[in-house]
């Protein structure tokens, strides 16, 4: 029969083992997954808090090491189905994150015996899941609700450049651009959105690339919009990664379920009103953006109204709530883009609270 205190020894000893491995886990993650020097000195620093905690516990040096008996811990043998999947980077730190946490309070609660506090492994155990929240954040941030994109089309410019527009939206108080250009060629529509991303996101803007997944890639757009017959959202994930959004074009509250299910951070909800832009014979209307607003599978995920939106009819749209729309002529074919762009985004944030973020750094 083991004596007690051999008992507690095993128990901090294989605890901090885990502990280690886990806090390991998410700084390589944090390193080489999202090249986040922060977080990665912040785990650095807890590994650090962590040893110094172990070495003021009141046990003689080398009795944990001593106590060690691997080959006589019945738990090694141990294991479920689930340790053996991990099924993308976000699965992999949550697991090292709860092997950290868990861990740690085991060692937490074996100090207590040993007549310490156990405060300061507490503390540690906080700073991991802090941790674990901002790693898991930067790996796939969430989408912000836009008050207003407005879809650049290069035909449809037509009393300015696309980037004399870029300039008025974001004076205005446009949050996100996207870039929509159907018929251009890859390799000039390659130059063309790697020119207009770099000047939106310098001016704190957002940048999402209609249908082609592979141009936001290389471009390194925040993320993609796709139809209904686009790439499924499934394969643009593969695709783009963990951290681009991804939204759906959705003319049914069925469709808006369906792709949020799929995984979509945004939905395009329309045909609101008859375009200029693109034949639509059926409309959805307002009654889709208050089904998606009052449906508590949908009301969570970020939205826009799309369609035929205008500085004419935008007050029907912020009578009922809606948090944010995408124009494109209404801004695009503007002789005064600007003063069309502050039309439509006072006329959202008179009645919500969509912000106009930035780009983070």
């Amino acid at each position: 029969m083991p004596r007690f205190d051999d008992s507690i020894h095993r128990m901090i000893d294989a605890n901090l083992n885990r502990t280690r491995e886990g806090m390991r886990v998410m700084e390589d993650c944090a390193r080489f997954a999202l090249n986040d020097a922060a977080i990665s000195e912040r785990l650095k620093a807890a590994r650090h808090s962590l040893r110094t905690a172990i070495d003021n516990l009141p046990i003689p040096s080398d009795t944990l090491i001593a106590s060690r008996d691997t080959a006589g811990d019945v738990g090694t043998k141990i294991t479920t189905s689930a340790e053996q999947a991990r099924l993308g980077m976000r699965d992999i730190i949550s697991a090292a994150a709860k092997r950290a946490t868990e861990a740690l309070r085991v060692i937490e609660e074996a100090s207590k015996s040993l007549g310490v506090s156990g405060a300061t492994f507490e503390s540690i155990r906080y700073a991991i899941y802090d941790i674990e929240r901002d790693l898991c954040l930067a790996l796939h941030p969430p989408c912000p609700q836009w008050a207003l994109c407005v879809l650049i089309t290069r035909e449809l410019c037509t009393h300015h450049t696309p980037e004399q527009i870029i300039e008025c939206a974001a004076e205005g108080g446009a949050a996100c651009i996207q870039i929509r250009e159907k018929s251009m060629p890859d390799a000039e529509m390659l130059d063309h959105a790697g020119a207009i991303t770099n000047q939106a996101h310098a001016l704190g803007m957002h940048v999402m690339i209609n249908d082609r997944v592979h141009i936001a890639k290389l471009v390194e757009a925040d993320g993609v919009h796709l139809g209904q017959n686009d790439l499924p959202i499934d394969a643009a994930r593969e695709l783009l990664g963990p951290k681009p959004w991804i939204g759906r074009t959705c003319p049914t509250i069925e469709h808006a379920i369906d792709a949020i299910n799929q995984g979509a951070d945004t939905c395009g909800l329309g045909p609101v009103f008859s375009s200029t832009t693109k034949s639509k014979p059926t409309l959805a209307g307002l009654t889709l953006i208050e089904s998606y607003l009052k449906n508590d599978q949908t009301n969570t995920t970020p939205m826009l109204a799309i369609s035929g939106i205008s500085p004419s009819n935008i007050l029907q749209l912020s009578a009922i709530n809606c948090p944010g729309v995408a124009v494109s002529s209404a801004v695009c074919s503007s002789d005064d883009p600007l003063t069309a762009t502050r039309a439509i985004v006072d006329a959202i944030r008179k009645h919500t609270d969509a912000d106009a973020p930035t780009i983070n750094a």
